[in-house]
């Protein structure tokens, strides 16, 4: 992973005093809290429904155990002992003083973290595979082209006020993990003909009001013009983006307003004007930055095999969590694994300070120090033997972290919602935790099979709503909460946006519908093999319709 050099490290503490400084005089009344809110802004608080909330930067959501460890401190510390992670592959701690803030990012840059642009109306952290650099299918890493771009886009003199916040996410692999058709900007790596490294360049994908899958612009853009070309796509949305509608300012107005050739013309024409430019990148640079996300060193382990089915055979909950939670690893000997921070009942992306501590001590003694956070509000070890992995399981089930459920309908994603944010209009964690109480059971959920349920509490969409093959939208209608239904939604490769069903429900009926929508499903599947989103796109909406409204289904 990336290391601070001398430059970082005087730059965020620097940030940091500066920060300080700011506090004390808002603290003291020197400044109103108006002119206070971009100040805090751009150092990642926010002021939620009952507290200051602080957001803290992952970038790419890697991390090692001095970190992780960091993490644990801050939310025992300064925080009620739990820290949430978000689909940002960020982490953010719901109750911290604001009087606190200052020290609580003086302690964070000691292991090098910050939470500068985890705000704003500029370009946000920027996402990646949160397998990067193990998984099979990978054509590159890529996270050293993400961390390139997080160095180039932090503090940008040009682009720190656009007309609104900017997401890109990176993918190395053809199969997507990191959503990159619902980004600003999303990059996918890819090889020539000449086995030359290269992206497919999607501009204005986005979720929230106004959802749209992002459109491929470019089908492969040269390695050395990765940041030539973003800057160009950048530089026509901070001139031509709408500031005079919060609602319509995002890219993806931008490219639906002007059409997908129009605004490529004017991206092309801007990039044709600054090719040569200091920001193509030279190949020593790019290869520089490749060298801190070498893959560690990982010897044989054969054994493991042996080992593996042995656990598998004296342990059928082992088996399970095994089966579900450990993906292959390129090299045969490992696997990647999932550690699902959606135990049943629970709320989904929160840990706790013992359970960070925890999975700081398993990355430094089985997992090479690595530690991801998955845009699915999940973490990952993204190396672990299979020699050790009934050694992590037993580890991870004494902490209440060995659930076995990763993909399946209990991994809910949820935004905190009206429990905790000021914009929502409906509470998403007692929905989810009601949810996953329902399919608890494993039997259940492993006939169900592969079946993603995302929950946002407002049309802001923080959880994914548009994109869950299940979505949950919280509304308010005449006071009350409703929760309106779209199915079909997906956020790989494959793409789609979730069509509304009908008219909402009642907090208390929501459940109770979700288990109709997956009875319906297990009616109609042709085989045990054919998923929920498989078995959507063949049948379409109708039969959903009618299980839930019978024959005369009203528009939401």
């Amino acid at each position: 992973m990336y290391r601070y050099d001398e430059f970082d490290h005087a730059f965020v503490s620097a940030r940091v005093e500066q920060f300080r400084d700011q506090v004390n005089r808002r603290l003291s009344g020197e400044i109103a809290e108006e002119a206070f809110r971009p100040l805090r802004l751009m150092n990642g608080v926010y002021l939620q429904l009952h507290a200051y909330m602080l957001r803290v930067a992952i970038p790419y959501g890697t991390l090692n155990s001095r970190q992780m460890r960091m993490l644990a401190h801050v939310a025992r510390r300064y925080d009620r002992g739990y820290g949430h992670f978000t689909t940002r592959q960020n982490i953010q701690y719901n109750w911290p003083k604001l009087s606190d803030t200052p020290d609580i990012l003086a302690e964070l840059a000691s292991v090098e973290m910050h939470a500068i642009q985890t705000s704003g109306n500029c370009i946000r952290n920027v996402t990646a595979d949160h397998f990067a650099g193990a998984a099979a299918d990978e054509i590159a890493d890529p996270r050293p082209y993400a961390e390139i771009l997080r160095q180039w886009s932090s503090v940008h003199p040009e682009f720190s006020f656009l007309p609104r916040k900017f997401k890109i996410a990176v993918t190395g692999a053809p199969n997507d993990r990191a959503a990159i058709q619902v980004h600003d900007i999303g990059l996918q790596v890819k090889k020539n003909e000449a086995g030359e490294i290269g992206f497919g360049v999607y501009v204005g994908g986005g979720q929230g009001r106004t959802p749209l899958i992002a459109k491929l612009i470019r089908d492969f853009l040269p390695e050395a013009d990765l940041l030539t070309y973003v800057t160009a796509i950048v530089r026509v949305y901070n001139l031509h983006g709408r500031r005079d509608n919060k609602y319509k300012a995002r890219i993806k107005i931008l490219v639906h307003e002007t059409g997908v050739e129009g605004l490529t013309r004017q991206i092309e024409a801007e990039f044709e004007a600054i090719r040569d430019s200091d920001l193509k990148l030279p190949e020593g640079d790019i290869r520089a930055i490749e060298t801190y996300f070498a893959p560690p060193a990982l010897p044989d382990r054969a054994d493991g095999w042996e080992a593996l089915a042995r656990a598998r055979k004296a342990d059928g909950a082992f088996a399970a969590w095994a089966t579900q939670n450990v993906r292959p690893h390129r090299h045969p000997d490992y696997g990647m694994v999932t550690i699902s921070l959606k135990p049943i009942g629970g709320t989904p992306g929160d840990a706790s300070d013992a359970q960070m501590d925890l999975v700081a001590d398993i990355a430094e003694r089985f997992a090479f120090d690595e530690i991801r956070v998955s845009h699915e509000q999940n973490l990952i070890l993204p190396h672990v033997a299979l020699a050790d992995l009934y050694a992590v399981y037993q580890a991870l089930e004494a902490y209440g972290l060995a659930t076995a459920n990763a993909g399946l309908i209990t991994d809910i994603i949820a935004c905190p919602g009206l429990d905790y944010c000021a914009l929502a209009n409906a509470r998403s964690i007692p929905v989810a935790q009601a949810i996953s109480t329902r399919f608890g059971s494993p039997e259940r959920q492993a006939e169900i099979g592969e079946l993603k349920i995302k929950i946002s509490g407002c049309i802001n969409a923080c959880g994914h709503h548009h994109v869950g093959h299940i979505g949950l939208l919280g509304v308010e209608k005449k006071g009350a909460e409703l929760y309106q239904i779209t199915l079909g939604g997906s956020g790989d490769e494959n793409t789609s946006i979730g069509e509304i069903i009908g008219r909402g429900f009642e907090p208390e009926r929501v459940t109770d519908a979700v288990e109709t929508i997956v009875d319906t499903y297990l009616a109609l599947r042709l085989e045990p093999k054919e998923t929920f989103i498989e078995a959507y796109r063949r049948v379409g909406p109708k039969p959903f319709k009618e299980a839930l409204y019978g024959q005369t289904a009203e528009a939401a």
